[in-house]
């Protein structure tokens, strides 16, 4: 149910990295990588599953909204994820 935006001691900015600003051009990563690092976390942070839940519900649409900037690898087997990258001049 929607809340008056009285009721928060708070409001900030939505705003999200860029690509670019968020991703090394010559690294892949998949989408828990890049959940933790739209948190300004380390990729390899350890997080509680309920925790990657919400992180992913915030990176999963950043993928989609920034597809035409990314490459996608294949996983290297069908129980891992697949990887994502910066878009560069060599890639289609």
């Amino acid at each position: 149910m929607p809340r008056p935006k009285s009721e928060f001691d708070a409001l900030y900015p939505c705003d999200f990295y860029a690509p670019a600003e968020l991703l090394d051009d010559d690294a892949m990563y998949t989408v828990y990588e890049i959940a933790r690092l739209l948190q300004d976390l380390d990729p390899d942070a350890e997080l509680e599953a309920a925790t990657e839940g919400v992180l992913l519900d915030w990176a999963i649409p950043w993928v989609l909204f920034h597809g035409d900037e990314l490459v996608v690898a294949e996983p290297p087997s069908d129980e891992d994820p697949g990887y994502y990258g910066l878009k560069t001049g060599d890639e289609a």
